[in-house]
């Protein structure tokens, strides 16, 4: 499972929880955060937190920006981040992670 490297904490590994949100490791590999500001690498890990199996959301503007403690202006910028970075879709109220 790791290659031969020993784990530190092997009662706490890693697994895919049964609510399915994880985050891909593409993001760095890819570079996809090198792109993005704090704010929409945060709006990014919020969503994928809280998104289902198929990658959806529907948390609305103020509650994500409380959540993220930041204001709606802010969220709104970091989604069209997200949008023009082809990691979300977005039609309101309905956010999708894409893959």
């Amino acid at each position: 499972m790791n290659s031969g490297r020993q784990v530190i904490c092997s009662e706490r590994v890693r697994r895919v929880p049964a609510q399915f949100s994880w985050v891909d490791q593409r993001l760095v590999r890819d570079k996809h955060l090198d792109r993005l500001d704090a704010y929409a690498a945060a709006l990014y890990l919020f969503l994928v937190a809280v998104a289902d199996a198929q990658g959806l959301s529907w948390y609305g503007d103020a509650s994500s920006a409380r959540r993220l403690s930041i204001d709606e202006e802010r969220l709104r910028r970091a989604r069209g981040d997200l949008v023009r970075a082809g990691l979300v879709a977005y039609a309101k109220p309905l956010y999708q992670v894409l893959a």
